[in-house]
Order: structure tokens, then C-alpha cells, then sequence
């Protein structure tokens, strides 16, 4: 009998791919997970299709004689990159499939250049995270998963604040100057680390918003929170993708005034609030946990190289790497 493996092949997802690898992430963690129906996982969210579409990503698919077995989405922020989520048919699992889509995954960032790497995986997991690590990934802290349902109240008022806006109701100049200017704080806070291109796939594709904080002279922070259907966010959630309040002195003040129009939008939506933290960011979590954000899912963020990168104490930071 022949190595099973030696049949495995890793090439890109095509388009018309993209449903039976939905299906597969959702029947793959349904499965780890030990629901009842696997495949009711993650309800009307998709976070397949719309990483597929997106400029700044490359979606690794698995094939055994042409059957698509397997898939990593690999997403690049400029300077760092994450993949996720990497599933395999749970009838595959133990032959090899994981450890294929691993290797091409390192050899694409490598490509790419990127400085570090990261991912989202489960903590319980010995099996996951010893996988991970010998691919040069390594676990730090906690990744906490929460949600909060904002009640409509109406936001205390700084003197002098400039309104919140959003990405999409600015002209095409002052669309792409904002752009520039999420793109300077992101840098500030780890150096190279850009979200273009997310942020341009977000609006182009209609899944979601950006929301604008300005400052008196720069933007104290930005938020992409992705809902509705298709998205990663579903209809149930505001799901907040990465969100960042200017690092300095004040930072905790213009995260909370960050949270504050990230809750507006939700209540407009009539949507919980779906956020993850690192327990690294210790200020902000705690902040978030005083508004009432309640902890759903632990994960833990591994990386490559090991060592803080945007995961600090002195990050405010909303962002996981799912």
C-alpha cells in the first residue's frame, strides 16, 4: 500500500473551491469542538470567502487526487502576517495534511519578507501548539475572546473632540489621506505593521466599516469592524477585526473614547460587540473588562519569531489572529 501522504497536494484555493472549504473549516472545528452538528459552527459567519477576496491575503488549499482535503488562510499586514484558519477534513486528520499546508504557509512569509509571524490556536491543545512549534512558533500570552451588548446611552462629551467618522463617507482624497494616517499609527505601534489593504478590502467588499477617531492634530485611533452576512462578523456580531488607539501618553483616554464609537455603531446595528485582547495588553483588557466585556474563549497567540511584537502592556490594541 502506497504512502498516503505522497498523494497530498498543496497549491491556491480557486474561487470555486471557496464553498466546500467553508463547509470543511466548519465541519473540522465542529468537530474538535464536539457539537452535536458540526457544521453549525460559527452560525452565517464566513471567514473564508472574504479573506479569499481581499488584496492582502493567500488562501493555501490541500487536495489529495484533485478532492480539496484541507486549507490556511494567510493574511499580511504589512510587516506581520497570521494565518488561520488552517483546517483539515477530520477523516485526514493524522496523515500528514496540517504539517504540508505548514510548510508552504512559512515558505509564502518567507517570501513575503515579513518581520514576524503569528497565529490563534487552542491552549488545551498539546497536539496544536507542539504541531506550531515545530514550524518556529511559540506560545506567549492568552488571546481572550469577548463580547459585550451595548446598551444605547449617549457618550460623554471631551471638549474639544472632533466627531467620529466613518471610512466610507469620505471623498476619495480624504478617504485615502485617512488611510495614510491608520497606517502612521499602526507603524508607530510595531514597526512596518499596516492595514491597507484590509481596510480596503472591508469597504470594497461591502462587509463592513472603518470607523475614524481624530485627534486635534493626528488620529488618535481607528477601528475595522467587520458584520452582516458573508462577513466575518455575521449578522448577530460587530465583530471588531483589529482595532488601535495612538500610542503616548493618553493612550488608555483615546481607547476608551475608541470603544465608545465601536459600541455606537453596534447599538445602530442593533449587534453585540465582538472582540479579542491579548492578556498582554493588560491596561486595555482591564479597561474592556470594566465596560463589561465578558470572556467567551481563551485562545493563545503563538509567533515566530518569539517575543512581544504588538502583543505589550503598553498596547492598546483590540485584535485577534483567527
Amino acid at each position: 500500500m502506497g504512502d498516503q501522504r505522497s498523494s497530498i497536494q498543496v497549491g491556491v484555493l480557486r474561487e470555486s473551491e471557496l464553498a466546500e472549504a467553508g463547509r470543511i473549516v466548519r465541519l473540522a472545528f465542529g468537530t474538535f469542538l464536539g457539537m452535536a452538528n458540526p457544521l453549525d459552527f460559527m452560525g452565517d459567519r464566513d471567514f473564508v470567502s472574504p479573506r479569499w477576496r481581499a488584496p492582502n491575503t493567500k488562501v493555501l488549499a490541500a487536495r489529495e487526487n484533485g478532492k480539496l482535503i484541507g486549507s490556511n488562510v494567510l493574511t499580511r499586514w504589512g510587516s506581520f502576517a497570521f494565518f488561520g484558519p488552517l483546517t483539515v477534513l477530520p477523516h485526514y486528520w493524522n496523515h500528514g495534511v496540517a504539517q504540508r499546508l505548514l510548510a508552504a504557509t512559512v515558505k509564502v512569509f518567507d517570501q513575503w519578507g515579513v518581520s514576524r509571524s503569528g497565529l490563534f490556536t487552542f491552549p488545551h491543545s498539546a497536539k496544536h501548539v507542539g504541531l506550531y512549534q515545530r514550524f518556529g512558533y511559540w506560545p506567549g500570552y492568552l488571546t481572550a475572546l469577548t463580547r459585550r451588548t451595548p446598551e444605547a446611552r449617549v457618550a460623554p462629551v471631551t471638549k474639544n473632540a472632533k466627531p467620529a467618522v466613518l471610512l466610507s463617507t469620505l471623498a476619495r482624497a480624504d478617504n485615502e489621506k485617512a488611510v495614510r494616517a491608520c497606517a502612521k499609527l499602526t507603524g508607530a505601534l510595531q514597526k512596518g505593521l499596516d492595514l491597507s489593504q484590509e481596510i480596503a478590502a472591508v469597504l470594497a467588499q461591502r462587509i463592513g466599516e472603518v470607523i475614524l477617531v481624530p485627534g486635534r492634530n493626528s488620529l488618535d485611533g481607528f477601528a475595522i469592524c467587520m458584520f452582516g452576512a458573508g462577513s466575518e462578523g455575521g449578522e448577530k456580531s460587530v465583530y471588531v477585526k483589529f482595532a488601535a488607539a495612538r500610542d503616548g501618553s493618553g493612550a488608555a483616554d483615546r481607547f476608551i473614547r475608541l470603544l465608545d464609537v465601536i459600541e455606537e455603531l453596534a447599538v445602530e446595528h442593533g449587534s453585540d460587540v465582538e472582540a479579542g485582547a491579548s492578556l498582554a495588553c493588560e491596561p486595555a483588557f482591564r479597561l474592556m473588562q470594566a465596560r463589561g466585556y465578558r470572556t467567551t474563549t481563551l485562545g493563545v497567540a503563538m509567533q515566530r519569531p518569539h517575543g512581544e511584537g504588538l502583543n505589550r502592556r503598553s498596547a492598546y490594541v483590540v485584535c485577534d489572529w483567527r
